[in-house]
């Protein structure tokens, strides 16, 4: 028998595909557009940095294919062997002579060559910044193998979930929600016990962060880089061992007492004891069947509301614990948690018509009288009934963190500023005075006392303007966000009538919705602003340093989200339309027509006459 043959048969599948060779060709251009942009940014503003413009064109590039290979087993291995549970087929490898490794071993290989060969693709051009300055060879090679090790991570970490899960929503966020833990729980654990023993920050849980395998293979001095990646690989490898062994016994479905009861009590779990599902059934079927179908799960509100109490909880700690002056981190951890709401609003909105289409509820509904038009509107009413409330109390938390940490920012600026500018007159009053005295090379600093103590921002002494262009910029962040959403749950929904798995038209929304289109944005905002102010500032001279620290981000910030909402509007008409006039036309295509099994023809040798006869 041959050695690992599902290795074997993917790797011949695989060469023949045209993903293998368009990937590459994507990955390779978005690094190479990337460089470009930042060495043009360089060109007009002169900033690279402290060391030089190879030290940004690889920090934007490497910083981007990191989250790249992070999210790999989300939309990758999360689903690879639960799919093939749902539909049956896995049962019949293990007929065979096939083992747990083999099957989990070729599963690895087929998904793991689509996040592989764009990594690979995008290595000799991160490899020019060597000649740039700024990066040593040591850097570049630790960080590779850094980001190498997170792709496996990641492909490991979905492989061991979808080992254990059927559900591809489940199995979707329980990857998610391990990633999350390996990649902050040691850093976090490891500053809390810093800050409680009062002294610096000693990485001991973090070995098994491969977020922080990723930092310190850029950090400088003795770093506990090989300490990190030794133990990120073996708990890859753990992981990647319980997938197999696990693979061949939870495949089948378990009959008996216990797996009855199992299965009734997950049943009343997930949509609720009789009395709930009676009265969600009387209330909802008659305004709309869709709209009591999509609701009756209540694990997706349990969800959403975890996630938005969460977000209470961690940002009510963060502004206790931090001084008014760190306000602006509060940002981070919002946005985290939008980042999160936007992946479950891709997730959910396509996976509903996913599901309709693979158990046939399409063609059932198509049957009755129920329109086009109904069924999607029926769909974006459960999705506004199922996130609305905890939706709007993480907008809230956006909005209040949004406000502070600008007003942080801009008051910490200025205090920075007028210090600065405090402790130039006393310097040049003190050379003025040695001066006079004759001596003109030696300052005397002995009878001059600069206060550079940092008084916290009152909000009584904020400016008009700081008030005007912090709530400017809040409200226009809000409305960033509500757009975002939005377009996600239209654009998913139509994901999910033309995608063949829940994973895929979940990878595509947030791909074409937020990740392409934020990429493009981002990099033609702050070149074209940059572009119009720099001239500018730099003709007025260093008393313009305070001012272009807050417009430069203002204005940037604000032409991203007029654009970034112009695309959104974009997305969510061309979505609309496509759904209410296509729909049926794509349900339609997507049942695979029956096939006629037509006899072969038989063909009849010819009849030779014989001679004697002549017939």
């Amino acid at each position: 028998m041959t050695f690992l043959p599902i290795v074997e048969r993917e790797l011949r599948v695989a060469a023949r595909k045209r993903s293998t060779y368009w990937l590459r060709t994507v990955a390779a251009s978005i690094a190479l557009v990337i460089g470009s942009v930042c060495l043009l940014f360089f060109g007009i503003s002169g900033f690279a940095g402290p060391f030089g413009p190879g030290s940004m064109v690889f920090g934007a590039i490497m910083w981007l294919f990191v989250f790249i290979a992070l999210g790999a087993g989300l939309f990758f291995t999360s689903d690879s062997l639960s799919e093939e549970k749902r539909e049956g087929t896995l049962g019949f490898l293990f007929l065979t002579d096939l083992r747990g490794y083999d099957v989990v071993a070729g599963k690895l290989l087929a998904t793991s060559l689509r996040g592989f060969f764009p990594l690979l693709a995008f290595f000799p051009i991160v490899a020019l910044t060597l000649l740039m300055g700024g990066v040593t060879g040591a850097e570049f090679w630790k960080t590779s193998l850094a980001l190498l090790n997170a792709l496996f991570f990641s492909l490991a970490a979905g492989l061991f979930v979808s080992t254990i899960s059927r559900d591809s929503q489940r199995a979707l966020a329980a990857t998610l929600f391990l990633m999350l833990f390996f990649i902050f729980a040691g850093p976090i654990g490891d500053a809390i016990i810093a800050h409680l023993a009062g002294r610096g920050f000693q990485p001991l849980f973090s070995f098994s962060s491969p977020g922080y395998v990723f930092r310190a293979a850029g950090g400088w001095g003795r770093t506990f880089f090989w300490q990190g990646l030794l133990t990120t690989q073996v708990i890859a490898w753990v992981l990647f061992g319980f997938a197999c062994l696990l693979i061949p016994h939870t495949w089948q479905q378990k009959a008996g007492k216990t797996a009855v009861a199992t299965k009734t009590w997950l049943y009343d779990w997930t949509y609720g004891k009789s009395a709930r599902r009676t009265r969600l059934r009387n209330k909802l079927l008659p305004i709309n069947p869709v709209l009591w179908l999509a609701t009756r799960e209540r694990l997706q509100l349990v969800g959403v509301w975890v996630l938005a109490l969460l977000a209470i909880g961690v940002v009510t700690w963060l502004a206790v614990e931090i001084p008014i002056q760190g306000w602006m981190v509060l940002n981070y951890p919002v946005r985290l948690f939008i980042l999160l709401l936007y992946l479950g609003a891709a997730s959910q909105s396509s996976r509903f018509f996913v599901d309709a289409r693979r158990s046939g509820l399409i063609e059932l509904m198509l049957a009755t009288p129920l329109s086009e038009r109904k069924i999607v509107l029926g769909q974006w009413r459960a999705l506004l009934r199922t996130f609305a409330i905890p939706v709007c109390i993480i907008l809230a938390l956006q909005l209040i963190t949004s406000g502070l940490s600008h007003v942080s920012l801009r008051r910490t600026m200025s205090a920075a500023a007028s210090a600065t500018a405090s402790a130039t007159a006393a310097a040049t009053a003190a050379g003025n005075t040695n001066a006079s005295s004759g001596s003109n090379f030696v300052v005397n600093t002995t009878n001059t006392s600069v206060n550079f103590n940092y008084n916290p921002p009152s909000l009584r002494s904020i400016t008009a303007q700081e008030w005007l262009t912090t709530i400017v910029d809040s409200l226009v962040a809000l409305a960033t966000t509500v757009a975002n959403l939005v377009a996600l749950c239209w654009f998913g929904m139509w994901m999910g009538m033309t995608s063949k798995n829940a994973n895929l038209a979940t990878l595509k929304t947030f791909l074409f919705v937020e990740i392409i289109p934020l990429i493009v944005i981002w990099i033609g905002s702050w070149m074209v602003i940059g572009y119009l102010i720099v001239p500018i500032m730099s003709r007025r001279g260093a008393s313009a340093s305070t001012s272009f620290m807050i417009w430069y981000p203002f204005m940037s910030g604000l032409l991203m989200s007029f654009l970034s909402i112009a695309k959104d509007v974009g997305f969510f008409v061309w979505s609309r339309k496509n759904l209410f006039l296509s729909f049926r036309a794509q349900a339609v295509r997507s049942i695979s027509p029956p096939v006629l099994a037509i006899p072969p023809r038989i063909s009849v040798p010819p009849v030779i006459p014989s001679p004697a006869t002549g017939i």
